[in-house]
């Protein structure tokens, strides 16, 4: 099952890494990942997405809570959260293909960052799926020639419990 994990920890250097090296050294792969500063400049809000059981995420879990520099860990999902991602796209197209385009942007709220002749620049904020289906009707249509996307991020909805930053 695909879980998301926030963790707060301490902003500072190889916090990240000491993460990192827990999955890799226990063989868990890591689907995405995503880290920042928080309001808190001296915590970082690392959000993570993996896929296991929920044993498998319990023992991650607790292994992450040994971690010096983890403040608190939270898997987000079995509880009410939001969950985006963004998705930077270079595009390339006919003109014919501009009335379809035009439709695909209006119809996922795409923002057009630049639109030099043939070749656009679009951002697309979804949750995975949705970023996914936009790339499959656009292969339809023009030619994607560049895909960033951020990974995951994701916040639990209402008060938060036992977090700060």
């Amino acid at each position: 099952m695909r879980h998301i994990i926030s963790i707060l920890l301490q902003n500072e250097a190889g916090a990240l890494a000491r993460v990192a090296n827990l999955f890799s050294s226990r063989g868990f792969n890591i689907e995405s990942l995503n880290v920042a500063p928080t309001s808190n400049t001296l915590v970082s809000r690392l959000t993570l997405v993996t896929i296991g059981s929920d044993e498998v995420i319990d023992q991650i879990t607790k292994q992450l809570g040994k971690l010096v520099d983890v403040v608190s860990i939270r898997d987000l999902t079995a509880t009410e959260h939001t969950e985006r991602e963004l998705a930077l796209f270079k595009v390339r197209g006919s003109d014919a293909a501009e009335g379809a385009l035009a439709k695909l942007v209006e119809r996922y709220g795409i923002r057009v960052l630049d639109d030099s002749g043939p070749h656009h620049t679009m951002e697309l904020i979804g949750d995975g799926p949705e970023i996914d289906r936009f790339i499959e009707e656009a292969a339809d249509l023009i030619d994607v020639e560049a895909v960033a996307r951020s990974g995951a991020m994701a916040v639990s909805r209402g008060a938060p419990i036992a977090e700060a930053g």
